[in-house]
């Protein structure tokens, strides 16, 4: 049996040990994916984050995962996480309803050099879920826009249904401080945009790759065909950053289970430099 959860914040509580979280809001963004805001149940204050970040998700009886954070890293507000439902943890996650408790440790990982792109170019390339870790990155930038020579998103998704944040999408469609790119794998009826793969977006894109930072997220073969596009397109792979998910058990690189190569996705990651890990990255299922 599962003891009872304490609200009170542990005095001495380390790494390992879930904070409670009540689950504020809950809202569908796809079939199999929900946004969820997150409040402290000890009524303490949310942890601040840097954008690519990520938590460790409990889901009390059922297990642990590691979920990206998808808000915003300069509000004050709630925590939000965007889940899939693809196993039993992640599909508990998503059921939670408003008032229940999640556990939850961190912020953890390393994080999107937004600030470093300062005069330069910003390219976000998301592939499916990959817009959630995205999303705080695009936020940032767009409160730092006048720092930015250009910003530019590039999103794909599996269908229209399947895209993430559609009336976001919407906004930042109309929003002159960036370029919006969209596309999908299969058109469905009403769709009248690009059909293709989302690599198919980059040539036509409007940045300078000589003075361009690419920040790439999606299922790793997508990754793969992306960061090829960027390069031949003239980047430089010190200018191209991709966020490695792995299963994660502890976070704090005692597990190994997140070992890629000689680094922990943990640690090092989720976003790491491509130019750093590209003897690895080119390696399929290391």
């Amino acid at each position: 049996m599962v003891p009872p959860l304490s609200t009170e914040a542990p005095a001495l509580a380390g790494p390992m040990t879930p904070r409670p979280f009540r689950v504020g809001s809950r809202r569908s963004e796809t079939a199999d994916t929900w946004t969820l805001t997150l409040e402290p149940a000890d009524g303490g204050p949310a942890p601040g984050f840097r954008p690519g970040q990520f938590n460790m998700l409990y889901a009390f009886g059922v297990g642990e995962v590691p979920i990206s954070i998808s808000g915003d890293p300069g509000g004050d507000g709630p925590l939000e996480h965007t889940v899939r439902a693809v196993g039993p943890v992640s599909a508990a996650l998503c059921r939670a309803q408003p008032g229940e408790t999640l556990g939850v440790r961190g912020p953890f990982g390393s994080s999107w050099p937004v600030r470093e792109a300062a005069g330069r170019h910003l390219v976000i390339v998301a592939g499916g879920v990959g817009m959630a870790p995205l999303r705080p990155a695009l936020l940032e930038a767009l409160a730092l826009r006048e720092e930015l020579a250009g910003l530019v998103l590039l999103c794909g998704g599996r269908s229209p249904r399947d895209l993430l944040f559609r009336a976001e999408l919407e906004s930042w469609g109309a929003d002159p401080r960036l370029e919006l790119g969209l596309t999908v794998d299969a058109a469905a009826g009403g769709w009248g945009g690009k059909v293709g793969v989302v690599t198919t977006l980059i040539g036509g894109a409007g940045f300078d790759p000589a003075r361009a930072t690419a920040f790439v997220v999606g299922p790793e073969v997508m990754m793969r065909f992306a960061v090829e596009t960027l390069l031949d397109r003239g980047m430089r792979a010190e200018d191209v950053y991709v966020s490695i998910e792995r299963n994660m058990k502890c976070a704090v690189t005692q597990c190994g289970r997140c070992q890629f190569g000689p680094t922990f996705a943990c640690r090092e990651g989720p976003v790491m430099g491509f130019a750093a890990i590209e003897p690895f990255f080119r390696v399929r299922e290391i």
